[in-house]
Formats: structure tokens, sequence, C-alpha cells
């Protein structure tokens, strides 16, 4: 049976989380005494809290480790209902498990206390937060949350307080590209060291989305970097580059403007896309340091206008030549 590769290749222990070495220390510390605090998980998407969360609790429960641990998304349902539990219009519970009926369930573990793993936790209302935090104190001997969050400070100061924060950091583009490796290799699938560090790049620090897009490009037929940036539907850095060589150092708004353009009809992206894309290009530019500040000054102020609704041409055009005026201000 084919299976999700982001499933697949998930981590069953704390040995093969990737890119989260400190992270990954405390946490066999807290299995290797047996228990654990309440944790708040906080990073970006992909970066391995629920799998960290997930390995720590096979580490701890062994085969039984999904009966006591509970894994609910906050998002899914952001209020109070979540923590104290759901009824419909005539009083009855609609089936799910809600953290406080979940908390009050003796463990069936030796370790004496269970797991509740809330994912996107900081999109939990301030009500939900507070009743929540009223649940983990009653239920403290037995049960133990564990927060996953892209920002710990969206989390009311209450339930921070009683919490060790632990922060994962976006997954190297090298550590990113040797996994990717690894898979392809467990796959058969040929892939150069090139198109693993296009993967890389695409993903930005997030493993699941480097894992998914591998998997996508398996049965294209053509593994080289160029199909991966197509098959990603985004460009090469080295296509963002020359926009911005034309703008800056040629000063040739034509040029550079064409080169933008068929960014547009030729990979279809979006003014968003190549906003963005401009500026991972200029962050990894050597461009000397005046001449960056006022080009990522210019590059904010479109995505500001295009998130606004401003026109993708027009701002794009406005860019442009926002970036040849830098480039002759400084020539």
């Amino acid at each position: 049976m084919n299976k999700i590769w982001i499933e697949k290749y998930r981590p069953g222990n704390l040995d093969g989380i990737v890119g989260q070495k400190v992270n990954v220390e405390k946490l066999r510390s807290f299995v290797r005494t047996g228990d654990l605090p309440h944790m708040i998980f906080a990073g970006p998407a992909g970066t391995g809290k629920t799998t960290a969360a997930m390995a720590m609790a096979i580490e701890l429960f062994g085969e039984s480790w999904k009966e006591n641990f509970l894994e609910l998304n906050a998002s899914n349902n952001r209020g109070i209902n979540v923590i104290r539990g759901h009824e419909d219009r005539e009083g009855r519970m609609d089936g799910m498990v809600s953290v406080k009926d979940y908390a009050r369930i003796m463990p069936s573990n030796a370790r004496g206390f269970k797991i509740i793993f809330l994912d996107e936790a900081d999109q939990l209302t301030q009500e939900a937060q507070a009743a929540l935090r009223r649940t983990m104190e009653i239920y403290s001997s037995t049960t133990r949350f564990i927060f996953s969050c892209n920002y710990s400070s969206q989390i009311i100061p209450p339930i921070q307080s009683r919490c060790v924060v632990l922060r994962f950091r976006p997954i190297s583009d090298a550590e990113v590209a040797e996994h990717i490796l690894t898979i392809a290799k467990e796959e058969s699938m040929e892939l150069s060291r090139e198109s693993a560090e296009a993967v890389a790049d695409i993903s930005g620090g997030d493993m699941r989305a480097a894992i998914n897009l591998l998997q996508a490009v398996q049965y294209s037929g053509d593994h080289s970097p160029s199909k991966i940036y197509e098959i990603a539907g985004t460009a090469e850095i080295k296509e963002f580059d020359r926009a911005l060589i034309l703008a800056l150092e040629h000063m040739d708004f034509k040029k550079a403007s064409e080169v933008v353009d068929r960014l547009v009809i030729d990979r279809g992206l979006s003014g968003i896309d190549i906003v963005r894309g401009l500026h991972a290009a200029i962050r990894k530019s050597d461009i000397e340091p005046l001449k960056k500040t006022e080009a990522f000054m210019a590059i904010a102020d479109a995505e500001f206008r295009l998130v606004e609704g401003g026109s993708d041409k027009i701002q794009l055009d406005y860019l442009v030549s926002r970036l040849v005026r830098i480039g002759s201000n400084f020539n």
C-alpha cells in the first residue's frame, strides 16, 4: 500500500529528528528521567514539533503510546468547547473528546501520566486558554500538556509560566538536502545533489514541504533543478538575480522588466511570488549594504501595496523602476 512520504519517513524516535539537536537533547533528558514538564513547542511549520512530541511519547510509553497520547488541532475548533467539551442543541456531546474529558482519564502506563498535544495552540481564543489553565492545574499529576504553536507570544502568560519553552528553528538547507538525498536513495530515485539543494531552497527550512515536493517530483521523469522549480511553481534564484543585476547594476528598466514579465507569463508567478523571490535573492547577494537596504525598503513597499489589492503589473513595474533608481543613485 502506497503511503504519503511525510508519514512514511516520520521518525519513530528522537534520534531520527533532523536539525533540532539542542531540543532533542532536552527531550532525551526528560525521557531518561521518566518524567516531563508541561511544554511549549514554538517555531515555523515543518520543523519537527509534532514529530518530536510523537517520538518522545513512543520512547516514554512504548507500544501503548497511542493510548497515552492525545493530539488535538486547536485551529479546527478555537473556542472553549475544545477544552470543556462539545454539546449540540439538545445538550448531547458531539462525540469529540475534549481536553477536560481526556485529562480526567487515569493513565494506562507505569509512568503515571499521559500527554495531551495541542497543535496550533496559538489559535485558541483567550477564553479557551484561560479555561485550559485551570484544567492544567487540576490534572497536573496525571496529565502533561504540550502546546505547539508558531508564536509563543500568542499563548497567555499564565500558561507560558507553567511551561518549558522549546524553540524549533527552520532546518538549514544543508540538513534538508542531506535528508532528501537519504529518502531518494531509499526510494531508488536518482537525484543529484544540485536537485536536492533545489528542493531545500524551495522549502525554506520546512522539512514537510521538502518531502512533499520530492514525492511530487518522483514520477516526473525529469529530476533536474529546473524541473523541480517548475513543479514547485516557482523560479530559480538565478532568474531573480538576473532581474536584480539588470536593474541595480545596469539600470536597464526595459530588460529587467522583460525578465519579470517572463516570470509572470512563463512561470505563472504572482506579484507576491516575484516580490518574495527578489527579496530572497537580495538577501543572498553581495550587494553593497546601503544599496541592499534601499532595495529592501522598495520591496517592502511593493509587497504592502500588493497585499492591499494593488495591480500586479503596475506594482511590479513600480518596483523595477525603484530598483533602477536605487542603482543610479549609487553609481
